[in-house]
């Protein structure tokens, strides 16, 4: 009877208080924008003719307002990574509340496999027409790179797992893929 290996991890910004402080900023931006839109309005309505300089202005500070909403959650961004029986499954999270799946990976089928920081990385970085994905938050983790091919593109992605991932990896790689140099 074979075991299944399964493990879900979070990597999330460690100095993450900027990041929260525009965050709340953004709130504060938003609400001002919606409240001009809104006055903006009032006054176009409450007027007996047709005021084309209000009715600009509540257009660009309601988009403003909208557009902040929409987009302020991605301030606060993680990175999911999901590993069961050697495929591994990348998701972005905003906020704790919008998941974004960013996609899977077996990795039986990758080429190489090590760290960022290896010569390994560089040579495969510097190869023409390589498409990098990077879903890591802290420069200063321990990185490590996948390099595979899909539909005949080359590709790298780029994240910072756990040692237990790492293990976990290197259970199922192919002979010879993980690059320690």
């Amino acid at each position: 009877m074979s075991m299944d290996h399964f493990h879900e991890e979070v990597a999330v910004k460690r100095n993450n208080i900027l990041n929260r402080i525009v965050y709340l900023f953004s709130w504060v931006v938003m609400i001002l924008f919606a409240l001009f839109a809104m006055m903006n309005l009032t006054s176009i309505m409450g007027q007996g003719g047709f005021n084309v300089v209000a009715l600009i202005m509540t257009l660009i500070s309601g988009g403003i307002a909208a557009g902040i909403f929409l987009f302020h959650d991605r301030l606060l961004t993680e990175y999911e990574y999901t590993f069961t029986n050697g495929a591994l499954d990348f998701a972005e999270v905003y906020n704790n509340k919008k998941r974004k799946s960013l996609g899977s990976l077996n990795v039986k089928t990758i080429e190489a496999f090590g760290k960022v920081n290896s010569g390994a990385f560089n040579r495969y970085l510097n190869m023409p027409g390589i498409k990098r994905m990077n879903w890591f938050l802290n420069r200063d983790a321990e990185l490590y790179f996948f390099y595979f091919s899909k539909d005949s593109n080359k590709r790298m992605i780029i994240l910072e797992p756990s040692e237990e991932l790492v293990s976990l990896i290197k259970q199922y790689i192919p002979h010879g893929a993980y690059q320690e140099h």
